[in-house]
């Protein structure tokens, strides 16, 4: 596959050709969740996008190398509150119980939704050491300070600070992500190590006391010890750019003197009805409520029908009109895969036809759309126009007047498997027995749908016309053309 794959880079504002550091290999960070509460779905579109940019760089021949943290040490809110302790106490539990509770809760969150596992899920907690190590080395480079137990990097000692986010020294606020403290050279300066009281739980021997690491040094540490020093795509919401992403930066091309990550990957934001999710404001949508609600799948369909880079406004209505084009794809999947299992060859149907050179040149193309769609910075909106029009082509082979070849069917399931499933992750996982399952729906339409043909080849116009009523009545509208009938839903 050698089709050109080009990333909008955050870091250089640019599109760009994508080139990995080892040939043939990607490394991928991404950051992961802070692990004291339920997942909302804001959350599930970072991470959705993630695991189909995953799924389409190996579905190129590439071997990726997927890092996601799990940060279980709580980082400070700008009220200094720790998110882990204040789990803890809302639960009424040991932090540790939160943080065993919540990471199973987050990757059955996952599973369900079909997000792959990431190939190492390092724990912030796992990874003291690291942490310290490189704080060290930031210490002896002059990059930062100690003072009371507590170690800051000194902002005005890298130049470069800002450089992802755009944001200067003098813009930032002042203690961001973290309470400020007088003690500190710079209200910039951000904590590395701090300094923990008598009371406070999760704490850490180090050469400078008995702590708890910061919040940025975690991912600077985990993502230079298993990916390298310099690795190629760094991922994560676009909410945490700033300070977050940038403290990271910072910290890693301090302690190594060598770029951090190549390409700067951020997904933008998810809102409801139009708002910002807060649970201040009480408008959080848990995954496994929206799950339980809504087909996995047709979340996914959702959460890719906007560019990953771009906002998407969350509502009930929003995510019915991804289902029901969700519907359109698992239905035409589906009724293909029933056309198959009749094996028409036995009743008489051709193992070829002259219209298969035809079909093996549409299928060719649409697999070379899809290529294209997603090598240009992942782009899933197109994409999926492509599945669409491979669920149009489908309908239309196996409601044809005439059989249609075997293997020009069976040419479009393999593509619906190569990439609505393999590399979107949007095919029914499982045949629901529910009389609303899209499995079952397509059946019994394209059962209607041959009646109907029948009843026209005996010229009682009057049932074909009836079926066709009530078809449209139930919002399902069929198209006659020279090849046949297709069906869809009327939006």
């Amino acid at each position: 596959m050698t089709a050109e794959l080009t990333l909008t880079n955050v870091l250089t504002r640019k599109k760009e050709s994508f080139e990995p550091v080892v040939p043939g290999q990607v490394s991928l960070y991404v950051c992961g969740p802070t692990v004291q509460d339920y997942m909302h779905i804001g959350h599930a579109k970072t991470y959705i996008a993630f695991d189909v940019i995953v799924r389409y760089l190996r579905y190129r021949g590439l071997r990726v190398r997927y890092v996601q943290n799990i940060t279980d040490v709580g980082h400070l809110l700008d009220s200094g509150e720790d998110r882990i302790l204040k789990g803890a106490a809302r639960d009424r539990v040991q932090p540790m119980q939160v943080v065993e509770t919540y990471m199973r809760e987050y990757f059955a969150d996952m599973d369900a939704l079909g997000v792959g596992r990431p190939d190492i899920s390092p724990r912030a907690s796992g990874h003291i050491p690291e942490q310290i190590e490189m704080i060290k080395t930031l210490i002896a480079s002059g990059h930062a300070y100690e003072v009371n137990g507590s170690v800051y990097f000194d902002v005005s000692a890298f130049p470069e600070y800002g450089k992802l986010s755009g944001r200067r020294v003098e813009e930032a606020e002042a203690g961001a992500r973290e309470a400020v403290r007088e003690e500190k050279r710079n209200p910039e300066d951000f904590a590395l190590w701090k300094n923990a009281p008598p009371e406070h739980i999760l704490k850490w021997p180090s050469p400078w006391g008995w702590g708890y690491p910061g919040w940025h040094i975690e991912c600077s540490a985990m993502a230079t010890k298993y990916l390298g020093e310099t690795f190629d795509i760094h991922g994560g919401g676009r909410e945490n750019m700033f300070p977050h992403n940038e403290c990271e930066i910072a910290q890693a091309e301090a302690a190594t003197g060598k770029p951090f990550a190549r390409y700067w990957l951020l997904t933008g934001s998810l809102t409801l009805d139009g708002v910002k999710m807060s649970k201040s404001l009480g408008n959080v949508v848990r995954i496994k409520d929206a799950v339980a609600k809504n087909r996995p799948e047709a979340i996914r369909y959702f959460m890719l029908s906007a560019h990953y880079a771009g906002p998407i406004d969350y509502s009930d209505a929003a995510l019915e009109a991804s289902t029901r084009g969700w519907e359109r794809i698992a239905g035409a999947y589906s009724a293909a895969r029933q056309w198959l299992d009749r094996d028409k060859t036995v009743d008489g149907g051709p193992q070829t036809t002259e219209a298969g050179a035809e079909v093996a040149q549409a299928v060719t193309d649409l697999r070379a759309r899809f290529i294209e769609a997603m090598g240009d910075d992942f782009n899933a909106p197109v994409a999926l126009t492509v599945v669409q029009d491979l669920a149009r082509l489908s309908n239309t082979l196996i409601n044809a007047n005439e059989p249609p070849a075997r293997a020009d069917v069976a040419a479009c399931v393999a593509l619906f498997d190569e990439l609505a499933g393999g590399v979107l992750g949007i095919l029914p996982k499982t045949a629901d027995t529910g009389s609303g399952s899209a499995e079952r729906e397509a059946g019994l339409i394209n059962l209607l749908i041959e009646m109907r043909k029948d009843a026209r080849a005996r010229k009682d116009f009057a049932a074909s016309d009836r079926i066709r009523d009530q078809l449209k009545a139930l919002g399902v509208v069929l198209e006659d053309g020279k090849a046949g009938t297709t069906w869809k839903f009327d939006d």
